[in-house]
């Protein structure tokens, strides 16, 4: 449609019908916009193993059909330089390249960004960028701005929180899981969080959950805060925050009990959730789908094309990277 007509091309890059266009997809429960890229390693002759990025219509995916794999074409890739996807907000990608190039991009407009040199060796978290220490009790956070389209140290990180796990994005602000001790149950159950308007550092409570030892993981589905406790080779129960900071919304929504012959070191994440209750799975490197209504787990039959070794969720979307520090400056 860019190509049509320069009043078209207007039309659907205006910041309405971006934001229109993304609050429609992002909600449809039938995930016809949604993509699930794998990123898989294949040996070569040499036996040397570098990762390939595939994506999947999620919609094929929950149908069960059977799904040959579309593989992500990096612009910005560079020879011998190992690729790794961060994260996605929005239908952005946030690529990491090599030991510190980071780009922002929209692989449905196939427009991408470069961040600025942080003159830093980095270790990308989530959608953070953590300076690579020895010390892993001490953080150096650099934020990123999009209207000065520079980096900024942030030194008022407080205690306890382990920015070498991931963190999660939600109504503008930064979440990872509090009291972090190597993924075993610990004591302190807290929330940290920090809001990007102000850059204020604030703590949620998580679930008054009782159990034996679990791994702890904390993720965004849909528009909710939830947290996922995974016993190995057993179960992972998840708990969703109902209404955002209120400690007594917390429900326990589903149990999932792993089959005997599913093992996966980590938990198992909910990548998605129908308006019929099915949800998309990942535990590890396998993909399952589920409804804990009435049926047992299910395989989607993709295509084998490797090891899997990461699993990604991102929406197509219109928003332009490139213009993203210009709309910030406008709404200033």
């Amino acid at each position: 449609f860019r190509c049509v007509s320069k009043s078209w091309l207007a039309l659907i890059s205006s910041p309405k019908f971006v934001k229109t266009h993304l609050s429609l997809s992002v909600k449809n429960k039938d995930y016809p916009h949604h993509r699930v890229v794998l990123t898989v390693r294949n040996e070569s002759i040499s036996g040397e193993s570098r990762p390939v990025h595939s994506y999947y219509s999620l919609s094929s995916l929950r149908n069960h059909s059977v799904i040959d794999p579309f593989v992500l074409d990096f612009p910005m890739k560079k020879p011998q330089q190992g690729i790794s996807i961060v994260g996605s907000v929005n239908g952005l990608i946030c690529v990491a390249i090599g030991d510190g190039d980071l780009f922002i991009w929209n692989p449905s407009i196939r427009k991408f960004k470069n961040l600025p040199d942080s003159r830093l060796k980095l270790e990308v978290v989530g959608v953070l960028c953590v300076e690579k220490k020895y010390d892993f009790h001490h953080n150096d956070v650099k934020i990123y701005s999009l209207k000065s389209d520079s980096w900024r140290n942030k030194d008022d990180v407080p205690d306890g929180v382990e920015l070498m796990e991931p963190c999660e994005f939600l109504d503008g602000k930064l979440h990872w899981v509090g009291g972090f001790n190597g993924g075993v149950h610990h004591k302190e159950r807290t929330i940290i969080s920090m809001d990007l308007a102000d850059e204020k550092w604030g703590t949620l409570e998580q679930p008054l959950y009782t159990g034996g030892n679990f791994f702890a993981w904390l993720q965004v589905v849909g528009s909710d805060l939830s947290m996922s406790y995974y016993y190995m080779r057993s179960q992972t129960d998840v708990w969703v925050m109902r209404e955002y900071g209120v400690k007594e919304s917390w429900t326990k929504t589903y149990t999932v009990k792993y089959p005997d012959n599913v093992y996966a070191p980590f938990i198992s994440r909910k990548l998605c959730m129908s308006n019929k209750g099915e949800m998309l799975l990942v535990s590890g490197s396998t993909l399952m789908a589920h409804n804990p209504e009435d049926e047992p787990i299910k395989y989607p039959n993709v295509t084998p094309c490797g090891h899997c070794v990461g699993v990604n969720l991102y929406v197509e979307s219109l928003v332009c990277p490139l213009l993203l520090n210009e709309q910030s400056t406008e709404q200033e």
